[in-house]
């Protein structure tokens, strides 16, 4: 009798179509695989030849900085000496980014679950297709858009935000009331940003959750709120973490709509709703075109620390993957 064998992932996922022991691999096949192989290795090379050329140019950086790169404020490169540091555009960065993600983390949520699980078909249908186009309005329109219109119509709910709840450090405005410019506003722009990933990615997610699961929780009498609290979010807990972390991800690199939102400052505030504030992308952008060669050097430098912040969000993105077994629904 001919023997069959079976194939199975390392990661244990359902075995591919049995083959016959012996049977030789198809030229298809083989090419297919090399080709596949080849991409992958390439695009390993791709990210390591970044790293090597970040990492070229910042040394250099490095040594002729006359200052603690990491804690320093200010950003002279081309001075004499040298003074530039990565502590204000680090804690702007990470300021706007989370700001951005408490603000479109909810929003995206609930517009998954509803073209998911409460929206008829059609309506389903041509509401994710018109959030699936958000994602691709170029970084300049969300720009403008945000500098022209959203800004003027945000001084209302910013004031109110500071006369209203300025006993939080957030809010508080002691230096300024223009409420122009301001985190708060960069923060806004981004999380409209960041929306279609989150929402995307968290609507595939719950798109999958078994279907006995939504009617064993209504046999027994849930309301339609508790079948999703108990049966759908539970099962998409690890796409909502991972949407988290990768719309995170493009809010810590996004470059032209934060450049024209906030005023180029390195200053380092709790305070959202006053002007000032950079970020890693906005300074290089503002400062490459007039930036010496030590400028230079200190910009890459700070491209490397968001290089590696970036690729840490995304690794750990793909780390919960993978470790919830793409969606399988484990606790």
């Amino acid at each position: 009798m001919t023997q069959m064998t079976e194939f199975r992932s390392p990661q244990g996922e359902p075995p591919v179509e049995p083959q016959l022991a012996g049977s030789p691999v198809r030229a298809g096949d083989r090419i297919f695989r090399t080709l596949t192989a080849g991409s992958s290795v390439f695009l390993l090379v791709i990210i390591a030849g970044i790293a090597v050329f970040l990492f070229s140019r910042t040394v250099p950086a490095l040594q002729a900085d006359s200052v603690n790169f990491f804690t320093e404020r200010t950003w002279f490169p081309d001075s004499a000496p040298s003074v530039f540091g990565i502590a204000a555009l680090a804690w702007g960065t990470l300021l706007s980014s989370l700001l951005a993600l408490l603000l479109a983390l909810p929003v995206g949520i609930g517009v998954a679950l509803f073209i998911a699980h409460y929206a008829p078909r059609r309506l389903a249908t041509g509401l994710g297709y018109l959030i699936d186009l958000l994602a691709a309005v170029p970084s300049v329109v969300f720009g403008l858009w945000g500098r022209d219109f959203l800004v003027p119509n945000m001084v209302g709910i910013s004031s109110f935000l500071a006369e209203n709840f300025g006993w939080i450090p957030f809010f508080a405005t002691p230096n300024s009331e223009t409420y122009t410019q301001t985190m708060f506003n960069a923060g806004v722009v981004l999380a409209v940003m960041i929306l279609p990933i989150i929402s995307a990615v968290c609507r595939e997610v719950f798109l999958q959750v078994p279907q006995g699961h939504i009617e064993a929780a209504m046999a027994l009498g849930a309301t339609r709120w508790e079948t999703m609290r108990m049966a759908v979010l539970p099962f998409g807990r690890s796409g909502m973490i991972s949407s988290a972390m990768l719309g995170l991800g493009r809010a810590l690199g996004e470059t032209v709509a934060v450049a024209l939102i906030l005023s180029t400052s390195y200053g380092i505030s709790l305070h959202i709703l006053e002007p000032g504030g950079n970020t890693f992308a906005a300074n290089i952008a503002l400062q490459y075109s007039f930036a010496q060669d030590t400028g230079i050097d200190a910009l890459i430098a700070s491209g490397m620390v968001l290089f590696v912040i970036t690729l840490l969000v995304n690794m750990a993105a793909r780390w919960i993957i993978a470790r919830r077994a793409a969606f399988s629904g484990a606790n």
